[in-house]
């Protein structure tokens, strides 16, 4: 039987990239959308590609959606062997630390932090059943209080407090989760995609998603003795 992976967001841009990538490398792919009707289009695509990708509703500040998406896994499949928490917004409104609304900065972290946790703990149970489970948080350099606190980079001049700050603190659960679960077999990492061409990262960039994907399926993909509790930048460094 394949291994089983659930990538979240997976309806567009890197995370539908993800899903490409794992299904290429012979996963069964739980291609996660809180929009159905993109997801099934998503899907209906990757499917046409040969790939064993199937659609499941999946809105990660949805608490009852996430408990019956975790059943209906549990269901189907009994385990789940890599976890790709993708799914992430930069709010509308998002902006300097001195003019954001309390709203936008909520909204941030009410997606991009608490879903991804909220995720993260349906799930557990299914990844510790499988035999070498793996969790892949997308990450991003403007989580990186090095690169954001460097004013000669161009992350010191992004200002979108609610996404950096929230992505930071994906940073610190991704540490946090890899070190509770050590002992355990499954591995725990962060990836920076970098900067790619999707509707978060603009259409201009020069990376393309599937560029970005690869840092993620990289780690989806880690043997046994793969490091854990480190995001990834796309040239293999520390996005600290």
């Amino acid at each position: 039987m394949n291994k089983i992976a659930l990538v979240t967001g997976a309806n567009k841009g890197i995370g539908k990239e993800i899903a490409r990538q794992l299904g290429e490398a012979g996963f069964t792919v739980l291609a996660g959308s809180r929009d159905v009707q993109r997801g099934e289009l998503a899907v209906k695509e990757l499917v046409a590609e040969g790939l064993d990708v199937v659609g499941i509703q999946l809105e990660v500040t949805d608490v009852a959606a996430v408990r019956a998406a975790a059943g209906r896994v549990e269901a189907e499949y009994g385990r789940l062997d890599v976890l790709v928490n993708n799914a992430a917004i930069i709010p509308t409104g998002d902006d300097a630390v001195s003019r954001i609304e309390a709203d936008v900065l909520r909204s941030a972290f009410e997606t991009n932090v608490l879903g991804l946790v909220g995720v993260t703990q349906a799930f557990l149970p299914l990844l510790r059943t499988a035999e070498a489970a793996r969790i892949v948080n997308l990450s991003t350099s403007l989580a990186s209080f090095e690169q954001v606190g460097d004013p000669e980079s161009r992350m010191s001049t992004v200002l979108t407090l609610g996404y950096n700050a929230s992505k930071a603190a994906v940073n610190m659960v991704t540490v946090m989760l890899a070190n509770e679960l050590r002992s355990t077999g499954i591995l725990v990492n962060g990836a920076d995609p970098g900067n790619c061409a999707t509707d978060m990262g603009g259409w201009a960039a020069a990376r393309t998603p599937a560029q970005g994907a690869a840092v993620a399926v990289g780690l989806a993909t880690l043997g046994p003795d793969g490091p854990t509790g480190h995001v990834y930048a796309e040239e293999g460094r520390l996005a600290w």
